[in-house]
C-alpha cells in the first residue's frame, strides 16, 4: 500500500562490489577445494522459526548445498557481513552473536571503508582484526585460502 516500506533500501554500489569479489575468489577456491558452496542474497538461513538470516556471503557443506533446499541449509563453513552505514551495529552485536551460537566455524565483518576484517571464532570475546591477508583453511581443504587485502578493496 502507499507509504509501506516493501524492501530495504539497496546498500552501496561499494558494498555490492566488495561482496561481489568475495564471492568470485570464493568461489574460485571452492572449484579447487571442493569443501563447500558458495552463496549470497537472497537466501533464508534459519536456525528455528523466529531466527532468519540473509548473511551477504556465506558458505555451506557440500552435503547441504547439494539439497539445493534453503530449510537444509544450517551447518555455515563461512559467514560474512559487509557493514553498510544502517547495519553495522546488527552485523558486529547481533549477528555476530547469533552466528557464534549457532557455531558458524568463522565469521568475517568486512569494514571496506576502513581496509579491514574483523574475525570471529565461536568462542571468542573479541575479534582479530586482518588488514594485510585474510587467510581461511577449512578442514578437508588441502590449502588455504589466501586473500590479500588489498585486492579485496582495490579500486576499479
Amino acid at each position: 500500500m502507499h507509504g509501506e516500506l516493501l524492501v530495504s533500501p539497496a546498500p552501496r554500489a561499494w558494498h555490492q562490489g566488495v561482496v561481489s569479489r568475495l564471492v568470485r575468489v570464493l568461489g574460485e577456491y571452492l572449484e579447487r577445494e571442493p569443501v563447500g558452496f558458495v552463496f549470497s542474497p537472497p537466501a533464508d538461513i534459519s536456525w528455528s522459526p523466529d531466527v532468519l538470516v540473509q548473511p551477504d556471503v556465506f558458505i555451506v557443506r557440500l552435503d547441504e548445498a547439494r539439497t539445493w533446499q534453503w530449510r537444509e541449509m544450517r551447518h555455515l563453513l563461512l559467514a560474512i557481513e559487509v557493514l553498510s552505514p544502517g547495519s553495522a551495529r546488527a552485523d558486529r552485536i547481533s549477528k555476530r552473536a547469533l552466528y557464534q551460537e549457532q557455531g558458524v566455524a568463522l565469521y568475517w565483518v568486512v569494514d571496506a571503508d576502513a581496509r579491514a576484517v574483523e574475525v570471529w571464532t565461536p568462542n571468542v570475546q573479541k575479534p582479530r582484526i586482518e588488514r594485510d591477508v585474510l587467510a581461511w583453511h577449512p578442514d578437508g581443504a588441502a590449502e588455504s585460502l589466501l586473500l590479500p587485502l588489498a585486492e579485496l578493496f582495490r579500486a576499479l
